[in-house]
C-alpha cells in the first residue's frame, strides 16, 4: 500500500490540479444549498453528466426548493423525470422530499448519520452532500474514484467485491484533506472523469504519472478489476396503441416490475417474439375487441437496461369509438393531454 509520503503527495498535487488545470465546469460544482446537490447527487445516479444536465435545470427551474419538491404532484415528477430511467430515483427523491419537509421542518439535516438514513442515500450520496454542502470530511468513492486509487496504488482486488471496496473506501478516507474536504472530493472525480478515465486516460499529462503504480508497471489497461458478469434477461414486449378519433387508452404500471408509476398503452409480454397473426390471435383470445380489428406494425425497438433487454413490438388499431373496445373505460385519455403523462422512453418517443 502507499507510504505516508506518498499520501500525501497525492492530497496535495490533486489539491493543486483542481486549483489550476480543473476546467470541468457544471452548475453543481462550488454549490453550497444541500437541497441542490443532494438533487445533482440522485440524478447523476446511473447516469452522464451531460445527460443528467438538463434535468438537472429543469427540477430546479420548477421546484427551487425541497419543500417545492415535496408539495409537487407525483405525475408531474415523473414526467419530468422521463427519458432518465431508474425511476427508483424518482421515488425515493419524493419520499425523502416529504421526509425533510415533514420531520427536519423544511431543512436539510447538517448531521452525516442523518443524511445516510434518508431514502435513496447512500454512503457515496451522503459524503458527497455532507462534504459540498458542509465540508465535512467524509471521502466519496465512486467509479471515478475506484478507477483512480486503483490505479495509482496497484490495488488489484476486485472492486465488485466487498474486500475491493473496503480497501479503496479506507484509502479514500485516510487521503482526504480534512480541511478542504469540498474540493478534494471535487476534485477526485473530476480528475476520474477528465484525466483517469476508463479508456485512454490522459497519462501523459497527469501529475500522478512518476508515482502511479499502474502507469509504472504497465497495467492502467488492467485496472480496475472487476470480476462480476451480468447476466441480461430478455423480455418481449408487443405494445398495442389503441385510438379512436380522440382518445388513447393507456394505464399506469402499478407492479414492482420496471418502469413503475410510468404509464403504458396495451402491454401483450411474451416469452418470444411472436408474428402479427399470432399477436392477433391473442387479442381475440382475450376478449379486448368487440369485433376484429386491424392490427398494424409501427416499429419494433431495443432498450438495453442494466439486467434487462427488452425487445419491443409497437403495434396500432383503430377503432371509431370508445365502444368498440373491452378495455377499461376509465383509462381513456383525450389525444390532446397525451403528453401530460410520463412513458418509458420506447413509448414517450412515439407520442412526442
Amino acid at each position: 500500500m502507499l507510504s505516508n509520503q506518498l499520501k500525501k503527495q497525492f492530497t496535495s498535487k490533486l489539491l493543486d490540479w483542481h486549483a489550476h488545470e480543473n476546467f470541468r465546469t457544471l452548475p453543481w460544482k462550488e454549490e453550497q444549498d444541500p437541497y441542490k446537490i443532494w438533487l445533482s447527487e440522485i440524478i447523476l445516479q446511473q447516469t452522464r453528466a451531460e445527460q443528467g444536465l438538463p434535468y438537472y435545470l429543469r427540477f430546479i427551474d420548477q421546484y427551487p426548493t425541497i419543500i417545492d419538491l415535496a408539495e409537487a404532484n407525483d405525475d408531474h415528477i415523473f414526467k419530468l423525470w422521463e427519458g432518465l430511467g431508474y425511476y427508483n430515483r424518482c421515488r425515493n427523491l419524493l419520499f425523502t422530499a416529504r421526509v425533510i419537509k415533514d420531520q427536519y421542518q423544511g431543512v436539510f439535516p447538517k448531521n452525516y448519520n442523518d443524511i445516510i438514513n434518508l431514502k435513496g442515500i447512500g454512503n457515496y450520496t451522503a459524503a458527497a452532500i455532507a462534504s459540498f454542502a458542509f465540508n465535512l470530511p467524509y471521502a466519496v468513492v465512486d467509479g471515478n474514484v475506484y478507477r483512480v486509487l486503483a490505479r495509482y496504488a496497484g490495488i488489484e482486488l476486485p472492486i465488485d467485491s466487498n474486500e475491493g471496496k473496503k480497501v479503496i473506501a479506507s484509502l479514500a478516507q485516510e487521503l482526504i484533506a480534512t480541511d478542504k474536504a469540498a474540493a478534494y472530493n471535487q476534485a477526485i472525480m473530476d480528475f476520474g472523469a477528465s484525466i483517469c478515465k476508463p479508456k485512454n486516460p490522459l497519462c501523459g499529462t497527469c501529475p500522478f504519472q512518476r508515482n502511479c503504480k499502474a502507469y509504472t508497471e504497465n497495467t492502467v489497461s488492467l485496472l480496475p478489476v472487476k470480476t462480476k458478469k451480468i447476466t441480461v434477461r430478455k423480455r418481449y414486449f408487443n405494445y398495442v396503441i389503441v385510438e379512436t378519433p380522440t382518445h388513447y387508452w393507456i394505464e399506469k404500471r402499478t407492479d414492482s416490475d420496471i418502469w413503475r408509476d410510468l404509464h403504458q398503452v396495451l402491454l401483450i409480454e411474451t416469452d418470444k417474439k411472436v408474428s402479427l397473426q399470432q399477436l392477433k390471435k391473442q387479442l381475440v383470445e382475450k376478449e379486448y375487441f368487440k369485433n376484429k380489428p386491424e392490427l398494424v406494425l409501427l416499429q419494433s425497438k431495443e432498450q438495453k437496461l442494466s439486467h434487462q433487454l427488452i425487445i419491443s413490438s409497437i403495434y396500432n388499431i383503430k377503432i371509431n369509438n370508445i365502444n368498440e373496445s373491452s378495455l377499461k373505460k376509465a383509462n381513456w385519455v383525450p389525444k390532446k393531454d397525451i403528453l401530460k403523462y410520463a412513458f418509458p422512453k420506447t413509448l414517450s418517443e412515439i407520442f412526442s
